[in-house]
């Protein structure tokens, strides 16, 4: 396999040139450094800004589109990793380190989620995906458990590393996904008829079909980061044509065609953990990097529709 030049943009397929996945800025604008490991940004478009986490420094930050300005959203986060929105605009947080899954209200109160499955504490919920029935699907890997560096050293309570679904309803936690080293991010298909989930361990990004019950099929893998020696995926964003862009630590972000082929790639200068779509437009990539939150404008729209009208910020 063989790139087009060492910039920003990387082809591996002409499609990636079709698309216009190589339209816009040339070159990454640093939005901020200073942070021990990015991670989880969102984009809040009644405020214009993005919040982030800071995991080992156990902060939330946020950076002002308007002024530029970076300030803590909030600190003793709880080791905060993923953020997304609900159909509400209420910031969802997998709080890595507390081991739940929170919403912030519009007041600015705390509500706990999901903490525990059949009696048992959660390892470190990772990220989090939002249907439109208003459901919550989280991935659970134990990395928040494992050292005191991004989380407290703790044994796992359940003994695997396993997605969830959270009822709308009834507040019920239900495993839909099991089998991963480390699932990671996770994101809806347009329809809503698929669910894709990255495992970072095994190097892959699985995809299962969303029954009308709420459960899952067997899954399959999709996609496997082998463009680089190392590559690990994390979290994953759709844009409105269809194509998946993947956080690929070691490897900046890849590019799917809705068939599978890699296309293409973003060269980001620090191992890539998590990138969300923001801007008036919705086509500014928000990149959270090791140290630092990146951002690039392009052509390309980034969305998730679930139905007439409905366009969500995930």
């Amino acid at each position: 396999m063989t790139g087009e030049g060492p910039g920003l943009y990387e082809m591996f397929d002409e499609r990636f040139r079709t698309g216009k996945c190589m339209n816009g800025d040339k070159a990454l604008e640093v939005l901020y450094t200073g942070c021990r490991w990015a991670e989880g940004p969102i984009y809040l478009p009644a405020w214009r800004q993005v919040v982030w986490s800071d995991i080992p420094n156990d902060r939330m930050l946020r950076w002002d589109e308007e002024t530029g300005a970076v300030s803590v959203f909030r600190r003793s986060a709880g080791h905060t990793n993923g953020n997304t929105l609900d159909r509400q605009g209420r910031l969802i947080t997998c709080e890595q380190g507390n081991r739940r899954v929170t919403r912030t209200e519009h007041d600015g109160t705390v509500t706990v989620l999901a903490d525990r499955w059949k009696g048992k504490r959660l390892n470190s919920p990772n990220d989090a995906a939002v249907k439109a029935d208003g459901s919550i699907w989280f991935s659970d890997p134990d990395f928040g458990i494992n050292s005191d560096y991004e989380g407290y050293r703790a044994l796992s309570e359940i003994g695997s590393n396993n997605v969830y679904r959270i009822d709308p309803v009834t507040g019920e936690v239900r495993l839909v996904a099991d089998g991963f080293g480390a699932p990671n991010g996770l994101v809806f298909s347009h329809d809503e008829q698929q669910l894709f989930v990255s495992d970072t361990r095994a190097g892959v990004i699985r995809v299962f079909d969303v029954h009308e019950d709420g459960t899952l099929s067997e899954g399959k893998v999709f996609a496997e980061a082998a463009a680089r020696e190392g590559a690990r995926f994390d979290n994953l964003r759709f844009d409105e044509s269809g194509r998946l862009w993947a956080a690929a630590m070691g490897d900046g972000v890849h590019c799917y065609d809705p068939d599978g082929t890699l296309i293409g790639r973003l060269n980001i200068p620090e191992a890539v953990a998590n990138i969300s779509w923001g801007g008036a437009k919705r086509n500014r990539l928000f990149i959270a990097a090791e140290t630092s939150l990146y951002s690039v404008v392009m052509a390309v729209t980034g969305t998730h529709p679930t139905g007439p009208g409905r366009r969500p910020w995930l």
